[in-house]
């Protein structure tokens, strides 16, 4: 039976709902948006034709709630649902529910998706397929052999993973598995199965049509992961001989078993001898798409489309590669707290050299979920964007994907943009030389882009930006330069905190042209840093030697600097009292602190604050409770991850002003531990 589909809902937001709305702009099909109070102004209900609000924030409140999003279909005459991924992409009594409505599902039967949504009853049934599996548990005194993996059965994205080494720490990381599997699928069921070392995560993309068809289209690399969560995948996968033919059998074999319709992702375990394992089978199109879009030249959204209508699937054999693909995931998450999920708002969000985005395309391609600004809240996933790069070779790929992202302005929210390039530029990632363990044996890819000893010229070129502004907003005497002293003997003093607290002040005089004619930074605050700009010696309280450096140009957003001969532009953005600096050598995110700060109220000694708004899921401990450093008060919840809150030092809990269930701000006080040598 086929069907025309003329208006397509699509129950998800962000990227995904903008990625499908491209493709349905392409062939002509009207779009229904869904979204929560959150997501009002985000930039893909803008992009909707029509918008349905589903009242709360939540996700259980409104991207999970079945009814409310089948009565948005019914309201506004949409004939068909696209799930997108996450939510309810994979839930089958959803696409059941769609059906049984009278509408057309875009994505494979709820038999299919029931069969692979139960990590367990998936792996028995495909193992009679002949699909190679790795050895599982579920009960935890069955297991001889560590490392082993703790992984949640009615979900992927790396929620409710835990690797497991020491047999002691087993039950401490199935009771984490289950809570957060709990939270981010309403099913805390977890089992356990062999961990392989150095292994890589290869997975093969499938499609079925209607017409008995069951085909690979090719498969991706995904192996440089950080919580059991990808952020660099590329098509095709570097894979030894002989492997690539026998992971496509066994996915379309998997696909088969299960009378596989529409798009699928078949994820394999490789292992450094060859051997390869099944992981799970994803029912719905992958965030990782776009890479064997690519290579392929297909859009799988349309396929999606075509397959649903009850088309026949375009192609008839698996489609060789065609160059090399390589995607990022661009995440809100801070560096400076070990990568915990951020929030905000974006002031800029602008990245150089994007040729296009939400289809697929040759060269840089960009699909994001967020604009300049648009807030980042604690509601849903940190994904902020994913950025491709294709080209005929690996190499060049790599190449013009972290140029891209060093170049990029990214203000406002804290992102793992560093970490992704220096991933893409180390010599590891440039021989394929990747598996799952990658970061952790790479710690150097952490390091921030921006050399330590880089901060003061970047610090610099943000007080003559900033002095800069302040002239020509000036009412008078603007045609003075800025900075200009008339008493030259003082120096213009600023001071900025970076993103982890720590302060570097800046002191420049310029003279009667406008010219700087000396610099320095307080080595107290700073470290290491220039002397005189004109080399004659150091300006007063200047710090030890370092660059000669001369003002060429400086305007509000754009400072021109020779720095020991060698002219370095940067690009200048404030907001507030927050300047941001893009250079050669990397970002800096400086806020200017008043030269006459206000009294602030101070804390309990002992105080542990939220680093970001959530949630209190569990409270470990009691007050009067005696703890050790390490140990474990209380965890906190926020954007679908679990946040640990351990005590800093040996000491007393005095104080759990937040109750379980309790919802706080970033800043608010979760603890109060007296120290140890306080007690004495």
């Amino acid at each position: 039976m086929t069907v025309d589909i003329r208006k397509l809902l699509v129950a998800n937001r962000g990227e995904i709902a903008r990625r499908v709305f491209a493709t349905c702009r392409a062939l002509g099909v009207a779009t229904v948006a869904v979204h929560s109070d959150a997501d009002a102004d985000a930039p893909y209900v803008a992009e909707a034709d029509e918008a349905v609000r589903l009242p709360g924030n939540t996700p259980v409140e409104t991207y999970l709630r079945i009814g409310s999003i089948l009565d948005a279909a019914r309201r506004t005459g949409a004939d068909a649902v696209h799930p997108g991924y996450g939510f309810l992409a994979e839930h089958a009594g959803f696409a059941a529910a769609v059906t049984d409505a009278g509408l057309t599902w875009v994505g494979p039967p709820a038999g299919a998706i029931a069969a692979m949504g139960d990590k367990l009853a998936a792996k028995e049934l495909l193992a009679k397929a002949g699909v190679p599996m790795l050895p599982t548990w579920t009960d935890g005194d069955e297991i001889t052999d560590f490392p082993v993996l703790v992984k949640a059965s009615a979900g992927g994205g790396g929620r409710g993973m835990r690797i497991v080494r020491d047999p002691a720490d087993l039950a401490a990381a199935v009771d984490s598995a289950r809570r957060e599997a709990a939270a981010a699928f309403g099913d805390d069921t977890v089992f356990i199965e062999r961990y392989v070392e150095r292994g890589r995560h290869v997975e093969v993309q499938i499609f079925g049509d209607t017409h008995g068809t069951v085909l690979a289209l090719g498969e991706r690399d995904c192996s440089i992961q950080r919580r059991h969560q990808k952020i660099v995948e590329e098509a095709p996968a570097v894979l030894p001989d002989g492997v690539r033919e026998r992971l496509h059998a066994a996915a379309v074999a998997a696909g088969r078993a299960v009378d596989y319709v529409g798009a699928g992702t078949v994820e394999f375990l490789l292992a450094p001898s060859g051997e390869f394992f099944f992981l799970e089978m994803n029912t719905r199109l992958q965030v990782e798409h776009p890479v064997t879009e690519a290579v392929t030249g297909l859009d799988l959204v349309r396929l999606q489309l075509l397959v649903a209508e009850g088309a026949a699937l375009p192609v008839a054999t698996t489609p060789p590669a065609d160059g090399h693909a390589i995607e990022v995931r661009l995440c809100a998450e801070d560096p400076t707290q070990g990568f915990r999920p951020a929030t905000g708002m974006l002031h800029r969000f602008a990245v150089p050299g994007v040729v296009g985005g939400f289809a697929p395309t040759r060269g840089l391609r960009l699909d994001s979920g967020v604009c300049t600004g648009s807030t980042v809240g604690v509601h849903y996933d940190s994904m902020l964007a994913k950025l491709v790069a294709w080209a005929p070779t690996r190499a060049e790929a790599a190449r013009a994907l972290a140029g891209a992202l060093a170049r990029a302005e990214l203000h406002g929210v804290a992102t793992n943009r560093d970490l992704l390039v220096r991933v893409l530029r180390s010599a590891e990632f440039g021989s394929a030389r990747v598996d799952t363990g990658f970061l952790d044996a790479h710690a150097e890819v952490f390091a921030p882009l921006l050399p330590t000893d880089q901060l003061p010229v970047a610090a610099l070129a943000a007080a003559l930006a900033c002095a800069a502004a302040r002239r020509a907003d000036a009412p008078v005497l603007a045609g003075l330069p800025s900075g200009w002293r008339n008493v030259p003997a003082f120096p213009q003093v600023v001071r900025y905190a970076d993103r982890t607290g720590d302060e570097i002040e800046v002191r420049y005089r310029l003279d009667r042209s406008g010219g700087l004619a000396d610099w320095s930074t307080d080595p107290a605050v700073a470290g290491p840093g220039p002397t005189a700009a004109d080399g004659t010696g150091a300006a007063p309280d200047a710090a030890p030697a370092g660059p000669v450096v001369e003002l060429v140009v400086a305007a509000p957003d754009r400072v021109l600097l020779d720095v020991a001969g060698v002219r370095r532009v940067f690009r200048v953005h404030r907001a507030g009292s927050v300047v941001f600096v893009d250079g050669p050598d990397g970002a800096a995110e400086l806020t200017e602190l008043p030269r006459f700060p206000l009294p602030r109220v101070a804390l309990a000694v002992g105080s542990l604050l939220a680093p970001l708004p959530g949630t209190v899921t569990r409270v470990h401990i009691g007050v009067g409770q005696r703890v050790a450093a390490g140990d474990l008060l209380l965890t906190l919840e926020a954007m679908k991850l679990e946040h640990p809150v351990l005590a800093p030092t040996d000491g007393v809990v005095a104080d759990l002003p937040v109750p379980t269930g309790g919802q706080v701000e970033t800043g608010a006080v979760l603890a109060v531990v007296n120290p140890e040598e306080a007690l004495r």
